[in-house]
């Protein structure tokens, strides 16, 4: 499209602001969910409703800059580089939808995209696809736009949705004989809901050719529709009425269902009734009313627990929306404070029963520390680490680039988060491809040494197998997947057997993530175990551990004994296993304080720093095993100690060592 034209074209003129659209007033009070929403209950956020990238002009989206398509790294093995990527992306989530109606599912796919400039086209899509369906999916098509409303489309982007959608109403009648009705139901929809603002349809007529299809679909929707009598009512039945309750009703029907199971004790009615309100998303507030109710009236509180832990072990209630429902009542715990002054210290107590019992993720503990006046800014904390170790680890699954990692998790200057970034490395990775999950245990081993203690790592572990039951609802087989990586990190040396015995003592038994830890064990034991568990993703060369050590000592010999250079850089490439490397320096150091040509063997980590084939990490680790085993040297090697302090310091002159240790 040329400049002249894009400057005229109204879906233009509303991404520069020409069309002013309405924002809304507060904060949304719960969150993006699939229902109709009450006045001043939407937000225009500035986190995933547009922010930064409203900036970009919609018809400079089809071709994105390459700096912008660099940052487009998503939890998808195929990056939206371009606006027809995207569009393809799209087609597979949206049909999901329709086949599974599963809001979070699909808010998910959105959100792993990550390009917020095509969500216009997102809604123009959506709508599309719907409107050559039947009715029922033309009704979960605008359950999903209000649910996502304010969370992922930001209210300049629906606008602009909208407006796409009215220009290319001729297009659409050409497939779709009764468009022009459709689409009206559809505007109608989405102001009665609240995600289009009335004055819309003023501006938008402002915009259109007079005599278009576009124009008559406004007409439509404001007089057939939003001028009738009873017209939200109208619009909301239109497609055989919704089965979806008011963010109000259902905070009521969640009221009620608390207080009949706190008068009857009736675990299994309260856990049907539940499940019949078909508000999965929205569980969060039926964990924080329960909590609430347990906190004004403390005789129910053994009851309540109950109702929250077995619907927690039963999947009723995940542990992200039980996380969410505690975040929650944290945020208003002040207010709270008023009606009930020993809030804060009975939710602390509920706090501690909950993360000690399994059924509230660990990581909570630390947003809900003792410092209340923290709280807010400890949660807020931790979501913006978990965003940005998110992008850090789909960069490090790109690049496989573990020192540029290593430096960008320095940077965020939270080590007291290194359990979460474990657990949304390997929870990334088990979604992915056996490239990714070598990538993850590779990477794990490297962090063991300079940034991750091992206490760090065995609460990565317990984070993942407390969250394992939720896991295994989108990575079917997780369970197995999750053993695999806890077996990876002992035949790495990241953990000791022993550990896997400390991590199971804090798991619920019998649950999913105990059983996990046996699995874990169970490989451990079998027989070849360390070369199965190595190649397990098909990572190296499918040599044991004792046979690639015997290999690294047969090439660095044959090297010192007057071998090619080059010839022993490609032999310790052809092992196939980067993440041992630091046994190629172990040995290598161990062999020049006992041979005499000593800077022949210093040549070649040189040349394998040089060339990359040996990272600064394994470089590290190498280094850090000599040290460790020096008291054991000393007995071969008198010297030992000052050779290998020589060492040290010509690895620190040449950049091999990571600063801490030098």
């Amino acid at each position: 499209m040329a400049a002249e034209e894009g400057a005229r074209s109204p879906t233009r003129m509303l991404a520069e602001g020409h069309l002013r659209v309405a924002t809304g007033g507060g904060a949304p009070a719960d969150g993006g969910i699939a229902v109709r929403h009450l006045p001043h209950h939407h937000a225009s956020k500035r986190e995933g409703a547009g922010g930064k990238n409203e900036q970009y002009n919609l018809e400079d989206v089809d071709s994105v800059p390459s700096k912008m398509s660099n940052k487009l790294v998503n939890g998808n093995n195929k990056v939206p580089a371009t606006l027809d990527d995207y569009k393809r992306l799209l087609v597979p989530v949206i049909e999901e939808y329709f086949s599974t109606g599963d809001v979070e599912l699909a808010a998910s796919e959105l959100r792993s995209l990550g390009s917020d400039q095509f969500h216009s086209y997102f809604i123009k899509k959506l709508i599309s696809m719907a409107m050559d369906r039947h009715d029922k999916e033309k009704e979960m098509a605008s359950i999903l736009l209000s649910a996502l409303y304010a969370d992922l489309l930001g209210s300049s982007k629906m606008s602009e949705g909208f407006m796409m959608l009215l220009e290319s109403t001729e297009d659409l009648s050409v497939d779709i004989p009764d468009a022009i009705d459709v689409l009206s139901v559809f505007v109608a929809r989405a102001v009665v809901d609240e995600i289009l603002p009335p004055v819309f349809l003023t501006r938008a007529r402002a915009l259109l050719p007079e005599f278009s299809k576009g124009i008559e679909v406004l007409q439509v929707a404001e007089k057939s529709y939003l001028s009738a009598p009873h017209h939200a009512e109208l619009v909301e039945r239109k497609w055989g009425g919704s089965t979806h309750f008011t963010v109000e009703e259902a905070k009521r029907r969640i009221q009620d269902i608390l207080k009949e199971y706190i008068e009857s004790g009736d675990i299994d009615e309260a856990f049907r009734c539940i499940r019949e309100l078909g508000l999965p998303f929205f569980h969060h507030e039926v964990v924080k009313r329960a909590l609430t109710l347990s906190m004004e009236n403390l005789s129910s509180q053994p009851l309540i627990l109950k109702l929250l832990k077995e619907s927690t072990a039963g999947c009723l209630i995940s542990s992200n929306q039980m996380s969410k429902g505690f975040c929650r009542l944290a945020e208003s715990i002040d207010d709270l404070s008023l009606d009930i002054p020993s809030a804060k210290i009975l939710f602390d107590k509920l706090v501690l029963t909950a993360t000690s019992e399994g059924w509230l993720d660990a990581s909570f503990t630390t947003s809900s520390a003792p410092n209340e006046d923290m709280r807010n800014a400890s949660g807020e904390k931790i979501k913006h680490f978990k965003e940005e170790s998110g992008h850090i680890i789909q960069e490090y699954f790109l690049s496989d680039d573990v020192p540029e990692l290593i430096i960008s998790l320095q940077e965020l200057s939270a080590p007291e988060y290194n359990p979460i970034f474990l657990k949304k490395l390997i929870t990334l990775a088990m979604d992915r491809k056996n490239r990714e999950k070598e990538m993850a245990s590779a990477l794990l081993s490297s962090l063991s040494l300079e940034l991750f203690s091992t206490d760090d790592i065995m609460k990565g572990f317990i984070l993942l197998l407390q969250s394992a039951e939720d896991t295994a609802l989108d990575i079917v087989d997780a369970p197995s997947e999750l053993a695999l990586f806890l077996a990876r990190a002992v035949i790495d040396e990241v953990l000791i057997p022993l550990n896997l015995d400390e991590i199971g003592n804090r798991l619920r038994p019998n649950s999913s993530g105990s059983q996990t830890v046996q699995m874990a064990r169970a490989l451990l034991a079998a027989r070849h175990s360390g070369e199965r568990i190595l190649r397990c993703w098909g990572g190296g060369t499918g040599w044991a551990v004792e046979d690639a050590k015997d290999k690294i000592a047969k090439l660095l010999e044959e090297y010192n004994t007057g071998g090619d250079l080059g010839e022993a850089c490609q032999c310790i490439r052809d092992l196939g296993m980067p993440f041992f490397n630091h046994e190629v320096v172990k040995k290598a150091l161990v062999m020049a304080m006992e041979k005499e040509n000593e800077a022949r063997i210093l040549a070649l980590l040189q040349e394998c720093f040089g060339e990359g084939l040996i990272t600064i990490n394994q470089m590290t680790l190498g280094f850090t095993r000599v040290k460790e085993g020096l008291d054991d040297l000393i007995l071969d090697i008198p010297n030992a100690q000052e050779k290998f302090g020589a060492y040290v310091d010509l690895a620190t002159e040449r950049g091999w060592l990571l600063p801490p240790f030098a």
